[in-house]
């Protein structure tokens, strides 16, 4: 059958001794260049203090839980038609796809530096609006018309 793929540990970063910006700073990482991607969140997590005047671990802490999904759809076969059966998130995927939605909407703004846009969009979604929460609704809109499947989840 399929094996199990093992997890690989990372490392809590040098600065907050925090797994969850390691793994921030891995997601902003483009072609294995770590110190640039390292800078580019530190840099938006001082933009996030100067702004906010609160702790920036704690403003990403509250974004992740604020754009957490807790449903999604999974295609699933059954015969010759493919249903999208609503399923729960688990914990580690939910703040993994956050992470991406932040970055995906960080990337498409233009005319800022990397940093400023992955700062505006932290905070955006820490206040319960931005692109990353748009997304969540969606994702939650297309379970939720989708329930009827929910029968389907094995």
């Amino acid at each position: 059958m399929s094996k199990k793929i093992k997890k690989v540990e990372v490392l809590p970063d040098p600065i907050y001794n925090s797994v969850i910006i390691s793994k921030l700073i891995n997601y902003v990482m483009k072609e294995g260049r770590k110190s640039t991607a390292r800078r580019i969140v530190y840099d938006a997590f001082g933009i996030i203090k100067e702004k906010t005047n609160r702790e920036p671990m704690d403003v990403f802490e509250n974004a992740l839980q604020n754009a957490r999904p807790l449903l999604e759809v999974k295609p699933k076969r059954i015969g010759g038609a493919v249903y999208q059966v609503p399923k729960e998130v688990p914990e580690g995927r939910g703040s993994v796809l956050v992470m991406r939605w932040i970055l995906e909407a960080a990337r498409k703004k233009k005319a800022k530096p990397m940093a400023e846009k992955l700062a505006n969009e932290i905070m955006e979604t820490a206040n319960n609006s931005g692109e990353a929460i748009r997304k969540r609704d969606n994702v939650h809109k297309m379970a939720e018309a989708n329930k009827s499947f929910a029968h389907l989840n094995r």
